[in-house]
């Protein structure tokens, strides 16, 4: 199984963080320009997110956790025939964070295009994250 990670520092408070990533429908917030939609189903256990490279997923949220900052979610659906990811969001002082975003999936030959795809997520949700990109 693939296992691919994306960390980085924030100069936000881990509540700031939490408090938009802990809000599964809004995905689009956390990562504009790379999520074009996001909408919830299944009283909000489910969501449906368009990237910006047309690329459609169906979302299933596993864990919400207020007191570890931690959300866990599953992809259904696509290429994948197994993908579990979760973030979280570790505080390193009062006004910085640490953001940690995990993705498992099989087959591992998805791996390279899963990443590439992380990679670009990751650098939307720190953009939207950052003070001055508000």
């Amino acid at each position: 199984m693939a296992t691919i990670q994306e960390e980085f520092d924030l100069p936000v408070s881990a509540e700031e963080a939490w408090a938009v990533l802990r809000d599964f429908g809004g995905l689009q917030r956390l990562a504009a320009g790379f999520v074009t939609a996001c909408a919830l189903e299944e009283e909000g256990a489910v969501r449906h997110v368009t990237f910006a490279n047309g690329m459609q997923v169906r979302e299933r949220l596993v864990t919400l956790d207020d007191a570890a900052r931690r959300i866990v979610y599953t992809a259904q659906g696509g290429r994948a025939s197994h993908h579990n990811a979760s973030a979280q969001v570790l505080a390193d002082g009062p006004s910085r964070c640490r953001f940690v975003w995990t993705t498992d999936l099989l087959p591992d030959a998805l791996a390279p295009a899963i990443g590439q795809m992380m990679a670009k997520g990751a650098q939307a949700m720190r953009s939207a994250l950052t003070p001055r990109s508000r």
